[in-house]
Order: structure tokens, then sequence, then C-alpha cells
């Protein structure tokens, strides 16, 4: 689909080149694990850098920066975005990407983290894995020689928040100031969100039932970037609360991968934190709706929001390929 980069007649700020630009030397051969790992002007340069190349596929204009580059992609969690952004992403930049699942590497008959990173590492250029241990994936990176991306762990998921970044700032033209409202289970979702919100300026609340907000050491830290940045942070139990004057509503799914076990028990608990047009009559008129997908219509969010009038998730869904193609082009470039 073809729309303005920005909305509401703002134009985003012009990307220097590769050589010209000190953020860009410094992301390069970086891990991308969690979005605390990197400044506030690293991740506006990556949303800016996201836009161009948005546009420049758009309209038709070669961008192989990753000519002759290959990303080797670890999947222990089944995946339908992040597979298909990422492969994409690098075939557009003019490298390859090899898919590897759990059972292709000798990861699954027990050869060391250590052991699979240093081999991988005299192979491909990059890393991507989706897993479950964020540790795991910590220890992965420290052992590899070549940058390594978080397609999602347990405790976070910072590639989906950069597009959702990204969208938000194509729709509103700008992050600083805005309030962002996340629904749901304090899981990888809203870890990821906190940390990125404050880190562009936005203002966070997050609204989970008891015993499932989000770690509290990730939101001190968050608090602590906030002063800084001059967000707000907000941590409640009230739905309402959150969504109060919300520029963006977010929420995800209320049982993750490998918590189907706890289907039904989550589905009573979270009832009463459905995104549904009773709670969101507490946002402003032109709030967006965020969703990162697969999503369960009539659990965690209702039809009339998420295939309504200020639902922006197949917008979401399409940037996590210019998100990460901007993520892949600094990194590994």
């Amino acid at each position: 689909m073809t729309q303005p980069l920005l909305k509401g007649g703002a134009a985003p700020a012009p990307v220097a080149s590769f050589e010209e630009n000190q953020l860009q030397r410094n992301l390069k051969g970086r891990d991308f694990l969690t979005l605390a790992d990197f400044s506030s002007e690293e991740i506006h340069w990556l949303l800016q850098h996201a836009l161009n190349l948005k546009r420049m596929q758009q309209e038709g204009i070669p961008h192989p920066y990753l000519q002759g580059k290959v990303l080797g992609m670890i999947f222990e969690k089944p995946s339908t975005r992040t597979r298909v952004s990422f492969e994409v992403g690098m075939i557009q930049l003019g490298g390859q990407a090899i898919f590897l699942g759990k059972q292709d590497i000798q990861l699954s008959r027990g050869e060391s983290l250590y052991d699979t990173a240093n081999v991988l590492s005299r192979y491909v250029d990059g890393v991507m894995i989706r897993t479950f241990s964020h540790q795991g994936l910590v220890e992965f990176a420290r052992a590899a020689t070549v940058p390594v991306i978080n397609g999602l762990t347990d405790t976070h998921h910072p590639a989906q928040v950069l597009a959702d970044l990204l969208t938000v700032l194509e729709h509103k033209g700008r992050l600083q100031g805005l309030k962002l409202a996340y629904v749901g289970d304090g899981n990888n979702m809203a870890h990821s969100l906190l940390e990125g919100a404050v880190k562009v300026g936005m203002h966070i609340a997050v609204a989970s039932p008891e015993g499932y907000e989000p770690d509290a050491a990730i939101v001190a830290g968050a608090e602590e970037v906030a002063k800084e940045t001059g967000s707000q942070v907000l941590i409640t139990h009230d739905p309402v609360e959150a969504v109060q004057e919300a520029d963006v509503v977010v929420t995800d799914v209320w049982a993750s991968m490998g918590q189907e076990a706890e289907q039904a028990q989550r589905e009573a608990v979270f009832q009463p934190y459905q995104v549904n047009a009773e709670l969101c009559q507490h946002a402003k008129s032109d709030y967006l709706f965020l969703h990162c997908l697969p999503a369960h219509r009539g659990e965690e969010v209702t039809a009339d929001i998420i295939d309504g009038p200020h639902s922006v998730v197949f917008d979401e869904a399409e940037n996590r390929l210019h998100a990460q193609k901007a993520l892949l082009s600094a990194l590994m470039r």
C-alpha cells in the first residue's frame, strides 16, 4: 500500500550517508539484544534510516548495502513476520539469509551455545535468533564475533518495538510527548515498549493484572531513562487509568508461546483487560491501535477495534521489514 511516509504533513529529517554519519559508525558491528543498550540518538537514527529505506523501496531505488553478506537465522520458536521480514530484508539489501530451524543444527543434540556461536561466526556476517531464554541469547552473543540480533526472547522483543515506533512516527509525525498505553500481560512486549518509549521521549502507561506486572528491574531502568528524556512511566492495575488520553493503545495475546497450558486461567484473569470500544473511549479521539500479531479476536482485543479505523496493525507488520532493514544495514555493513 502506498501512503505518505509521515502523516499530518510532517517530513522526516534527511538521512546522511553512511560515510558521513558518526552514529552509523558507532552502530557497525554491534549486537541488538535490547533497546536499553542503545542511546536515544541511535534509535532516532535507525528510525529515520528506516524511513529512507522504505521510501527507496517504494520508489524502486536499489539499495544493496549488504551485497555479498549472509545472515544466519536461528528459530527455536515459530514465526511469520520475523522470518519473512528478515529474509526479505536481506534480499532487498543485496544479501542472503539462511533459515536454521531448531532441528537443523546441532544445538538440538546438545552442542553448546559457545561452540555454535563460534562456528557460525566463521560462516555468516550476522545472526538473528528467535528463542526462549534471553540469557541464552546473551551467552551466544558473547561468544559470537559477528553481530547478533534478538528476533524475540521470553523477556524482550526489540525488533518488533522498533517497527512499532516507526509506525507511530509515520502516522503521528513525532514521538516526543505522545502517550502510549499498553494493556495486558507484562511480557516481552511490555518490557521492550517500556525501554523503547522512554528512549524516544514518549510517556508510557502499562496496565496488567496483579501478579502479571512487567519485571521490576526493567521498570526501574525505564524510570531512570525517563528522568533524562522527560518521559513519564506509569505501572497500574487499572486499564482505564492507563488508556486515559492515550495517543497509542497496544495489547498482546494473553498467553504467549510456551504458556498454552495456562490459557484458560489467563483468560479469566485478563478478561477485564480486553481492549474494546468501552475501554478505548478513554483514549484520545485520534488514537492508534497496535498489536504485534498474531491476534485472537474476541480475547485480548475485539474485532471492531483491531479491524476498525484506529487500527494500523498491518502498517505495523509491514514496518517490521523496513525497521529491520535499517537495523541489518547499520549493524552488518
